[in-house]
């Protein structure tokens, strides 16, 4: 979920939907007493010190663990030194200075990414409990429905195959309802066909998508013995793999699966050291460039999403950015 803030009512009703958001995936009560006090301190920041902004919600799993993720983003003027504005009693507002300090001791991990004249990113996660014994992958995500929509067309998800871990986003044609419905079909088949290649893997989509609006689909595997990214998609969904500071962007096939997809065809870029992997729906611009962001590239994928999200985003389409670091 994504709310706006820009004005002071506004933090009263961020607290109450991200209570909600709790509530839903089963935090506990007082666990929500602590995810309120810290929606509280990140929203009323983004009005002293950003101007207004946005604060997202989201469940995570990965490397970290297993839990819920706030993500506060502005385009205020920003932090020229972050560890000392998060130590109480630091304020360029006038007021005690109290907010980040609060947010690090209630969150379980908190990483900020901010530079003069460029922002702040804020995340701060609550685990539900402790890493699985998984491949050690860093993943973020920020994702925005069509301006005035409850519900989002586009989907992610993440599993992990024989072959190695496996990403998928999916972006439904339009937006709204049918468009959701149509990415969780998507995200059914990959979850259900996780093992096979990736060729066969959207074939299989396109067919079940047939009755459907359709989709964009792009599925990213990564490859630890081949040190590659073999790559899969039809339609519209930008994929980039960042690897030793440089990055490339992937080859999608052109149609619309469960509609006109001519070609499905794999392929395969290589890699050296631990692959970062962006992908994103046509909801933002690819224009973008990580080296525009100093440091960023080497942030933890919430913050890259969220600033991805923040800056680029079109506000005439359903939107998600995934970020991906795999760490071999």
């Amino acid at each position: 979920m994504i709310t706006a803030i820009a004005d002071g009512s506004q933090v009263a009703e961020a607290r109450r939907l991200v209570g909600d958001f709790a509530r839903s995936h089963g935090v506990p009560e007082d666990r929500r007493g602590q995810i309120a006090i810290v929606v509280t301190e990140l929203a009323t920041n983004l009005l002293k010190h950003g101007g207004g902004g946005n604060l997202l919600a989201d469940t995570f799993d990965d490397r970290d663990g297993a839990g819920l993720e706030l993500l506060a983003l502005d385009r205020g003027p920003g932090m020229a030194d972050v560890e000392r504005c998060i130590g109480d009693g630091f304020s360029t507002a006038g007021s005690p200075g109290n907010g980040l300090g609060a947010v690090m001791r209630l969150s379980d991990l908190v990483r900020i990414y901010s530079r003069p004249g460029r922002g702040t990113a804020v995340m701060a996660r609550f685990l539900a409990h402790q890493p699985k014994r998984a491949p050690a992958t860093q993943i973020g995500a920020a994702v925005a429905p069509y301006p005035g929509e409850t519900v989002c067309g586009d989907r992610w998800t993440i599993g992990y195959a024989q072959s190695g871990r496996t990403i998928l986003v999916a972006d439904g044609s339009g937006h709204g309802i049918e468009a959701a419905r149509a990415a969780e079909v998507a995200v059914r088949i990959f979850h259900d066909r996780i093992d096979d290649p990736c060729e066969r893997l959207v074939e299989q989509m396109h067919r079940a998508l047939m009755p459907t609006r359709g989709a964009a689909i792009a599925v990213a595997r990564i490859d630890p013995v081949a040190r590659s990214v073999r790559f899969v998609g039809v339609g519209n969904i930008a994929v980039v793999l960042v690897s030793d500071g440089v990055a490339r962007h992937m080859v999608s096939n052109n149609g619309t699966a469960g509609h006109v997809a001519p070609r499905i065809r794999e392929f395969a870029y290589a890699f050296s050291g631990d692959p970062l992997i962006i992908l994103h729906s046509d909801g933002l611009t690819p224009k973008w460039d990580l080296t525009t962001y100093p440091g960023l590239a080497t942030q933890h994928p919430s913050l890259i999403a969220g600033m991805l999200l923040r800056d680029w985003r079109r506000g005439r389409d359903d939107a998600s950015v995934v970020a991906v670091r795999a760490l071999l």
